[in-house]
């Protein structure tokens, strides 16, 4: 079926914004009185969301450990601090991201984002980054439950009239697969994210694409298939 709709998850898929949590996580240590982390490690703990963020930061592990809640609401507190300083200031879109969603603005009726990052810190982002306008943005703290649940991408299907078998998710991760998995939705994952080093194959996503200029190949197949 022709697609209609293509949403996009943001970390991971068309930003690289590790640089601007590394510089928060360091900061957040700091406070505590820890060793920073590093950009590398970082960038290993990330893609499930900041509260996990945090308890890795704080026990230097991808399993934290048990945390004391008040030591880890006062870390997030902290975290939340720097990252609302530094938000946008290292992130970069990857590679054929810009060059890639024109002609797709142009060309889908529908485009919108769905992300686990709160949206204290898409909006702004968002604003940085010079991309096309989404008809809808859905952040992590917008509904009470986000990816890999499906509620996120059934709410935007719904608000945009769309249906699922006319819907695409485009994400970098495990979360993303199942949540379109879940919604009935199409997924195309891309495999320079935000995985851990997970074999995302093995999750089966409908497509998975190294460049992320593949996708419009996919769209123009899908188009000239309906």
């Amino acid at each position: 079926m022709r697609p209609r709709l293509i949403l996009f998850d943001l970390d991971g898929t068309l930003v690289d914004s590790v640089p601007d949590l590394a510089f928060a996580v360091d900061a957040m240590l700091a406070d505590i009185g820890a060793e920073p982390a590093g950009i590398d490690q970082v960038r290993l703990w990330v893609g499930n969301g900041a509260d996990m963020l945090v308890r890795r930061a704080l026990s230097k592990s991808m399993l934290p450990d048990a945390i004391e809640l008040a030591d880890f609401e006062f870390a997030k507190e902290r975290f939340f601090h720097h990252y609302q300083l530094v938000n946008g200031a290292y992130s970069q879109l990857y590679p054929q991201v810009l060059a890639t969603l024109i002609p797709l603005r142009e060309t889908i009726p529908l485009m919108g984002l769905v992300t686990n990052k709160p949206e204290q810190f898409t909006f702004p982002l968002l604003s940085m980054l010079g991309l096309p306008s989404f008809d809808l943005v859905v952040g992590g703290d917008t509904l009470s439950a986000k990816k890999p649940d499906p509620a996120q991408l059934l709410y935007c299907m719904q608000k945009l009239g769309c249906k699922s078998h006319e819907a695409i998710l485009v994400g970098d991760s495990v979360n993303d697969i199942q949540a379109a998995k879940a919604a009935g939705v199409r997924s195309v994952c891309v495999t320079y994210g935000y995985h851990q080093g997970e074999d995302l194959s093995a999750y089966r996503p409908d497509y998975l694409i190294e460049q992320f200029a593949s996708l419009l190949d996919i769209v123009a197949s899908l188009s000239h298939n309906s």
